[in-house]
């Protein structure tokens, strides 16, 4: 797990992404913004399609990670009856959250500023956990694990979504890759076999990852690679893959 230094300085970087960003900025909300994020809501919408039942049957639901919460605001739209929390360590983000309730016409049941491991909810007060494609921006994934698992309710379920992971053997490799690909955030590779046990260790009595061959608003490259991969299935343990972290408490 990382250190503390290393740690804080990830996390000072993500919010000053989501501080100067300019599509992002609360002030600048824009048609811009919303083309940027759609071919998100195509992937999102395509990755939760496997979870419906779960969600179907959860009451409350809080999404760490949110950035502006438009995923909540997807869910909140198809789910109505329910609660929901959008949570980022970001102001900057949560700020502009308004925006895409009012592009929703839904309403949050709470936004939270606040750290993945330092959740200011009740123990056992939450259904469901849900990430999309950022529990690898994290970084303090050991407690943010056990956080999870203290605010989740016997039974309750985090969904951690779309996130790249490895072997460890190819770690480096694939962090450096990351890395050179995308400078403006701070991003990582999570060794999927080292985050499975780390949740066991935080008490998830179930712990497990899905790899996800999505094609959908795949570059080029990644299209080709990602169509071999979801044609030879070893691939997928061997090979950098997305996946999605399916625990149970």
């Amino acid at each position: 797990m990382k250190n503390n230094v290393f740690i804080k300085k990830a996390e000072e970087q993500e919010n000053e992404y989501w501080k100067n960003s300019a599509y992002e900025n609360p002030h600048n909300f824009s048609l811009e913004n919303i083309a940027n994020k759609s071919g998100n809501f195509k992937v999102f919408l395509e990755e939760i399609s496997p979870y419906e039942d779960l969600f179907s049957q959860a009451d409350t639901i809080l999404e760490l990670g949110a950035g502006q919460g438009w995923a909540s605001c997807i869910l909140k739209r198809k789910y109505t009856n329910k609660q929901f929390f959008c949570s980022d360590l970001s102001d900057y983000a949560i700020a502009s959250v308004k925006y895409w309730e009012e592009l929703f016409k839904v309403k949050m049941d709470r936004c939270i500023v606040c750290k993945s491991y330092n959740i200011p909810l009740d123990n056992s007060s939450v259904d469901i956990i849900f990430c999309f494609a950022a529990f690898h921006h994290f970084r303090d994934y050991q407690n943010t694990l056990r956080e999870a698992y203290r605010v989740l309710k016997p039974n309750g379920h985090c969904l951690f979504l779309y996130e790249p992971s490895c072997r460890k053997y190819i770690y480096q490799f694939a962090y450096k890759r990351v890395n050179k690909l995308r400078t403006e955030v701070p991003e990582d590779v999570l060794v999927y076999k080292e985050i499975l046990n780390t949740a066991k260790e935080a008490g998830f009595y179930e712990a497990k990852i899905k790899f996800r061959t999505i094609l959908t608003n795949r570059k080029p490259f990644q299209t080709i690679y990602y169509y071999i991969m979801g044609k030879i299935n070893i691939l997928q343990k061997i090979l950098p893959c997305t996946g999605d972290f399916l625990l149970k408490k």
